[in-house]
């Protein structure tokens, strides 16, 4: 055996508690898209919650330097769009993990909607109007009233937890 962890990996006792402690709860996956024609972006978020109500809301976690945080604000509004099991390909082009020579959106078949690229593999997602961005430290909260939602069929979710992808139970 060569290495049994990875050896230039941060010793637990010198990783930040606060980041240990997130990377212990699973949470969903999606890909939040917004701008339109050559304006488009997306990014890979799962620092994401859902309100209900009259209306719904959407609040999630974008950094700063992101061109999505840039779109949000230009477009008045994102698209979130949820993400299966089987979209782990995609999730990981829009978190940059992988290369997307000639765009994000090359190759996938995505149309422009009032609030941003929709994408037409991703059937589930909610189209929002921003209400509001709020500095938290190395992110921006970014809050948006739910204008539409499409719900395709439901497939076993992807979940992201401790920096990876687990199976759903039966998948492998």
């Amino acid at each position: 055996m060569i290495h049994d962890s990875h050896p230039f990996a941060t010793p637990d006792e010198e990783r930040d508690p606060v980041r240990r402690f997130r990377g212990r709860l699973s949470a969903p996956v999606t890909v939040v898209t917004a701008g339109n024609g050559e304006r488009r972006t997306g990014l890979t978020v799962s620092s994401l919650m859902v309100a209900d109500g009259e209306p719904g809301r959407v609040f999630f976690l974008c950094g700063h330097n992101t061109d999505l945080s840039d779109r949000v604000v230009e477009a008045g509004g994102f698209v979130v769009h949820v993400l299966g099991w089987v979209d782990r390909h995609l999730a990981d082009r829009f978190s940059g993990r992988v290369p997307s020579p000639g765009g994000l959106f090359l190759g996938i078949e995505a149309s422009d909607g009032p609030r941003g690229p929709l994408i037409a593999a991703l059937p589930t997602r909610a189209e929002c109007r921003l209400i509001s961005t709020t500095d938290v430290g190395w992110y921006l909260l970014i809050e948006g009233e739910v204008e539409s939602v499409a719900l395709g069929e439901p497939v076993a979710p992807l979940q992201y937890h401790r920096g990876r992808f687990p199976p759903p139970p039966g998948h492998s």
